[in-house]
């Protein structure tokens, strides 16, 4: 398709595009042998018919002209009236006219007519599209000529071109508008196939197409089918195993941390050579315990933890998790958004403000300020930090498991905050999104669909996810 410039058309359009050209051909075809067949039948029956004119006036001419001394002026004029512009004869080597010149008439439409035979020709004269026919007399040498206008003849092969052009333009538009019907008939099972994909990549695992007893799409309704449960499976798999792993961790890191505790009360009993192994010991430790409790949230949304939603008064979540994450006031609610009301999982979202702002205190110079206003999708909240803000080319990566900007330090953090943050701000069907702050550093920003106080709750919510999905793949 590169060669032919199609690579900006999806499929259905091509089809559509080769509906459309397949009429456009079928009908440009079909009006040029409309054309040339109902033309060519015109132009040869008005040819005839002045023909058949000019000979009759011919006869008509002879009897005159077989007198002696004929006055042929005179006998032009009397010849029968008929749709003719122009008459004139060529008798004993002299021309007479009662309309016309000889000196418009083609030397060779004259010489055929005195050498006996028949002929006509087309040609303008004085800005008239006309018709010459000539006939020859009795009298060798001699003959008698007319020129018919073709002014109604042009007029019914202009109509004709206008009507064929229309039928042209208008099958055209038929024929790409059954391409688009037949496309999207067509393409229906590619589009549900697109949609039960799109949901197993955002995470619904159970996201599956019903088979149906069709020799063509069965075989892919089921193929699809069973890859989608054997990754649920292995996802599944994976996360039981993570949890496992973590859990058996948390009894020997409980342990190290409380020795690590307590050799820190004991501080200044060390020797100086051993107190800075020991603080390297506690800081990795403590990153440790923060991997383990990361990969138990992870683990636990793998494994398909559905949580509980339940009204919250996100403005006053969102400053409580805040604030206590940073260790002080930090939160700013604007007038419209202390009402809201949203159903939520509340252990998820406050661990997204938590992580969000434990993200700017230790990887972004702090953080400058939590804002919750009304807006977006309900309730909008931003999380400001004083860092060097985040690159365009980091800002998917960093919400990706273990993904860290280009330029972060490889030792700082476990890379699994943000990826949490993004996987419990989707289960609450909302979204996150990295921006510059116009004050400098970078902007956080979360949108969830809430509810307005007063409101029947749930009322802005989409459904669970707790809920399956199946389409019907359809031929």
């Amino acid at each position: 398709m590169r060669r032919f410039g199609l690579r900006g058309f999806g499929l259905r359009d091509r089809v559509m595009l080769a509906y459309g050209l397949l009429a456009l051909g079928l009908s440009v075809v079909l009006a040029l042998v409309t054309w040339g067949v109902v033309s060519h039948y015109l132009i040869q029956q008005r040819t005839d018919s002045a023909i058949v004119e000019t000979t009759d006036n011919a006869a008509a001419l002879h009897y005159g002209l077989s007198r002696v001394h004929p006055a042929v002026g005179k006998l032009l004029d009397s010849l029968p009236s008929t749709d003719r512009a122009a008459s004139l004869v060529y008798f004993e080597n002299q021309w007479y006219a009662a309309v016309g010149s000889p000196a418009d008439l083609p030397p060779q439409l004259v010489a055929n007519a005195r050498a006996g035979g028949e002929s006509d020709q087309q040609l303008q004269v004085a800005g008239q599209h006309v018709l010459a026919v000539g006939v020859p007399l009795s009298r060798p040498g001699d003959a008698y000529f007319e020129w018919h206008p073709l002014d109604g003849l042009d007029g019914t092969l202009r109509t004709l071109r206008i009507t064929l052009l229309f039928a042209v333009l208008v099958t055209l538009l038929l024929g790409l508008a059954v391409g688009r019907l037949a496309s999207t008939l067509a393409l229906r099972p590619l589009a549900e196939l697109t949609y039960a994909a799109s949901a197993v990549a955002r995470g619904r695992l159970d996201a599956r197409l019903q088979a149906e007893d069709d020799r063509d799409l069965g075989g892919l309704a089921t193929s699809f089918n069973q890859t989608a449960a054997a990754l649920e499976q292995r996802v599944a798999a994976d996360a039981r195993f993570a949890g496992d792993v973590s859990h058996e961790l948390r009894t020997p890191l409980m342990t190290m941390l409380n020795s690590m505790q307590l050799i820190q009360n004991h501080r200044g009993e060390l020797p100086e050579v051993v107190r800075e192994p020991v603080e390297l010991l506690g800081d990795d430790l403590e990153r440790f315990r923060r991997l383990v409790v990361d990969l138990l949230e992870i683990s636990r949304d793998d494994g398909g933890d559905r949580g509980s939603r339940e009204l919250v008064m996100i403005a006053e979540l969102v400053q409580a998790a805040a604030d206590a994450t940073a260790g002080r006031s930090v939160t700013t609610v604007a007038a419209d958004a202390a009402g809201l009301v949203l159903q939520a999982d509340k252990r998820r979202l406050e661990r997204v403000i938590a992580n969000l702002v434990e993200n700017a205190e230790d990887h972004a110079g702090g953080c400058k300020g939590v804002f919750v206003e009304a807006g977006g999708l309900g309730v909008t909240i931003h999380v400001d930090d004083a860092g060097p803000g985040v690159p365009l080319a980091d800002r998917a990566r960093i919400f990706e498991r273990f993904g860290r900007g280009s330029d972060a330090a490889p030792t700082r953090g476990t890379g699994l905050g943000l990826a949490i943050v993004a996987r419990h701000v989707q289960w609450h069907h909302g979204t996150i999104v990295v921006t510059d702050n116009p004050d400098g550093g970078a902007r956080f920003t979360v949108d969830l669909p809430a509810n307005l106080r007063g409101q029947p709750p749930g009322c802005m919510v989409a459904p669970s996810d707790s809920e399956g999905v199946t389409m019907r793949l359809r031929g």
